[in-house]
Formats: structure tokens, sequence, C-alpha cells
């Protein structure tokens, strides 16, 4: 048997439509997942995570959520927890970044990063996590962040922001992995994504964090599909309340 297979199982992924939560989608449907895949902005008909999906040969629903909205986030974990097949693995990777120094950061934009970042994924894996507790199996990932350890630049909301996801991580694995539901983050590095284009053309900036990376590379949004399909495995069984960085060595500098 492979520890590794998931089909059969039913994935859904927030923020699908590009970068990391793409790559994380394909690398569960290409280990056998069917994928409901989620964004803000996310055609539900037509798109390209769909065509990547389907060309594995497994199933794809598209859904158009804000996750600055908590009544849509509530209304969409409600209508997938009605639903007759369960949720098997819960992706909340969902996540918005805004940048400011902390003395002028705007308020508006402190609420909405915690909301999109953390709140959404707490509502998410609240609702779908009661039908997982009751079939006594599931998978719970969240995206977390370098950040989770430590304390970033201008970004006071997005650092607040996945420290809570680590601690999250934490709160929902101490109550729910004797029930047999795993909750684990991951922790990506420095990835070359829209998130992290204001770095990447930064020179001074650029330059620097290369330095530090012992991988000497940005890392690439493919780089963490592996850590997912594994986190979402029955080889992770045992792995709760985890943050697994994925970041090049970052952390070890």
């Amino acid at each position: 048997m492979n520890p590794f297979d998931l089909t059969g199982r039913l994935a859904v992924v927030t923020g699908a439509k590009r970068g990391i939560g793409f790559a994380m989608a394909q690398a569960l449907a290409a280990a056998g997942a069917d994928i409901i895949g989620v964004s803000a902005s996310l055609d539900p008909e037509s798109s390209a995570i769909a065509d990547r999906v389907r060309e594995f040969g497994r199933d794809f629903s598209g859904h158009r959520v804000d996750f600055a909205d908590r009544a849509q986030v509530t209304a969409f974990a409600d209508r997938l927890a009605a639903n007759d097949r369960p949720v098997d693995i819960l992706v909340n990777n969902a996540g918005t970044i805004r940048r400011s120094p902390a003395s002028e950061h705007p308020l508006g934009w402190f609420d909405e990063v915690l909301e999109v970042n953390l709140t959404s994924g707490f509502l998410l894996s609240q609702i779908l996590g009661r039908r997982m507790l009751e079939a006594g199996h599931g998978r719970i990932l969240f995206t977390a962040s370098l950040l989770s350890f430590q304390g970033g630049i201008n970004v006071p909301g997005y650092a607040a922001a996945k420290s809570g996801v680590a601690g999250l991580v934490r709160a929902l694995s101490n109550e729910w992995d004797g029930r047999g539901v795993t909750v684990n983050g991951i922790a990506p590095g420095y990835i070359a994504t829209d998130n992290t284009w204001a770095l990447q053309n930064d020179p001074d900036r650029s330059r620097a964090i290369l330095e530090r990376i012992p991988a000497g590379r940005w890392g690439h949004a493919d780089d963490i599909g592996g850590a997912a399909v594994f986190l979402a495995s029955d080889a992770a069984s045992y792995i709760s309340g985890a943050i697994l960085p994925v970041d090049g060595g970052w952390l070890g500098r």
C-alpha cells in the first residue's frame, strides 16, 4: 500500500487560483484527491486550476468566496458540511498581505489581513471539523509563514495573523488529534509569488534575503506541494500540531 495515496479523498483548497494554493491543489490531485478550489476571484466555470486538476483525471468544483466577508465564509462552509460527500482534507491557504510601517499602518488593513489569513481559516475548520470529528478522520492544513516565528518588517497585521495561525494549529490539534483529525501548518519561506513581488523587485532586500537562504534561491510554489501531500496523507497520521518549514534552510541559519 502507498501511504501517500489520496485516491477517493475530497480536498478543499482555499486561495487555489494561483501561487501556493494552485501548487497544493495540483499536488493533491496528482496524489489522487478530488478538489474543491476556492478563491476570492476564481471563475467557478473556467480556470487554470480546474483544467490542471482534470488533467489528472480528478473531479474539480470551483467556488468564489470573499474571505474578508465572514458571512460569505460561514455560508460556504455550511453548504460544504451539508453535502452528502464529506470533506476529508481542508487546506486553509487563502491569504493577503498589506505593507506599511506599523506607526502608519491603517487599522482597516490590519483588520482585513486578520480576517482573511486567520479568522476565515478558523471558521472553515470549525464548521468542517465538526463533520470530520463525527467521522473520526480528517486532515486540516494551514499555510503558516516564517512570520509565524519572526516579526517581519512593515507587515504588522500579517505577522500577527501568521503567529495566530501557529497558535490555532496547536490549539485545534490539542482538542482533535485524539479524535482522528490531525491539524498541521506549512511555513513557506521566501516563495516567488504575487505576495512577495515587492521584495523580489527591491534589489537590496532581495539580495539580503538570498544571502541568508542556504539553498541560495527563492522558493517556487511547487516546492510546497509535496509537504501538503505528506501532511494530508496516512504517512503523517502521527503528526499533529506541527509547523513544517519549507524555506530552503532559512530558519536553520
